[in-house]
């Protein structure tokens, strides 16, 4: 599904006019039909086929757990599309943050954890899958405000477009200090257990990345700097690479030994 979602976004961003050789998406990494690796009717092919192969997955669940599965792969689906898709292009309209925010949290960890269970998650597991939905959400902030400029010539409203540029690094600031908040007020709500503090260690990390985002994004890469002209997007994923990992070494170590706050 995550492999689809990356070439719906490259075959609808093209077609619409938003991806060409001087747009970001073509500067940090080879566009699979502007870089001649793969034809537009390639492109669409391939995408038919990873859908294809989602959907007998989706059935195959269904017939196991029945009508939940389908809602949940469908409202997954319809973002994954839809998030660039015409006629919709929820990023266009400065809903592809709070798209991407469902994804990877309620429909996503959610929806596993009904397949797993075979039951609909309480409002305690939909709380749970919260942190790890805005740490990722971090990322694609991070992308857009790079892409700021850009899109805004191209006429995409983003959140950081909308926003503005100081305000938009400001609200990705402080939803990286939201996780945290967001993880601590679980475990003393005794919602999981306190093995999830080990996102602790990531503070360090989470300190040095918000000093870069108080800063002007440099005029040019350091040298060795691999995906430029992304910048902020590179170390919101540097946070969220330990901050997530944290988290889910924490949910494991909370199956282990099981400890959570009573009140």
């Amino acid at each position: 599904a995550h492999a689809t979602n990356n070439m719906i976004n490259d075959y609808f961003d093209l077609s619409g006019g938003v991806d060409d050789e001087n747009y970001a998406r073509a500067l940090y990494a080879p566009h699979p039909i502007l870089s001649g690796m793969v034809t537009k009717r390639g492109l669409l092919g391939a995408i038919l086929l990873f859908n294809f192969v989602d959907v007998l997955i989706a059935l195959y669940l269904f017939a196991m757990r029945g009508w939940p599965v389908a809602a949940f792969a469908g409202l997954g689906l319809f973002i994954s599309v839809f998030y660039v898709a015409p006629p919709i292009r929820l990023k266009h309209i400065g809903l592809g943050e709070p798209g991407v925010f469902l994804v990877w949290g309620p429909l996503m960890i959610g929806g596993t954890y009904f397949v797993t269970t075979g039951l609909l998650p309480d409002w305690g597991i939909w709380l749970a899958t919260l942190p790890y939905a805005l740490v990722v959400a971090t990322v694609l902030f991070g992308k857009h405000i790079d892409k700021l400029e850009a899109d805004k010539a191209k006429g995409i409203h983003t959140l950081p477009v909308l926003l503005g540029s100081e305000t938009a690094k400001r609200v990705n600031m402080g939803l990286m200090i939201g996780y945290y908040v967001a993880v601590l007020t679980l475990v003393l709500t005794g919602t999981v257990g306190v093995w999830v503090l080990l996102v602790a260690f990531a503070i360090p990390r989470l300190l040095s990345v918000l000093k870069l985002y108080r800063q002007p994004k440099p005029a040019a890469p350091p040298e060795g700097y691999a995906v430029w002209p992304l910048w902020f997007v590179s170390w919101a994923f540097h946070h969220n690479k330990l901050a997530g990992g944290m988290f889910i070494l924490g949910l494991v170590a909370n199956l282990i030994l099981p400890w959570k706050i009573a009140w």
